[in-house]
């Protein structure tokens, strides 16, 4: 097993769990929205919707705390969703 150094000789970071969940949890938002999108009654699209919003709330949780250990630049508390993250 080869170890991976960046150019300044260093081992990367480790992925922390927050970062995972920052991923977890855009995807979920994403797969709520389509449910929600397709969803045939109005309550059943409401809910999903509402679930969506919870995922989002969780996504920026992980992300301000990814922030807060200069994981990542503070611009990404407003990253667009746009599916542009790395994965």
């Amino acid at each position: 097993m080869t170890e991976t150094v960046t150019e300044t000789g260093r081992r990367p970071p480790h992925e922390t769990l927050d970062a995972q969940l920052v991923r977890y949890w855009e995807r979920e938002a994403a797969r709520f929205d389509e449910l929600s999108a397709r969803a045939s009654f109005g309550w059943i699209s409401r809910n999903y919707a509402r679930r969506a919003q919870r995922a989002r709330e969780k996504a920026e949780r992980s992300r301000a705390k990814e922030v807060a250990r200069g994981r990542l630049p503070a611009s990404a508390q407003t990253a667009d969703r746009d599916g542009d993250s790395p994965s």
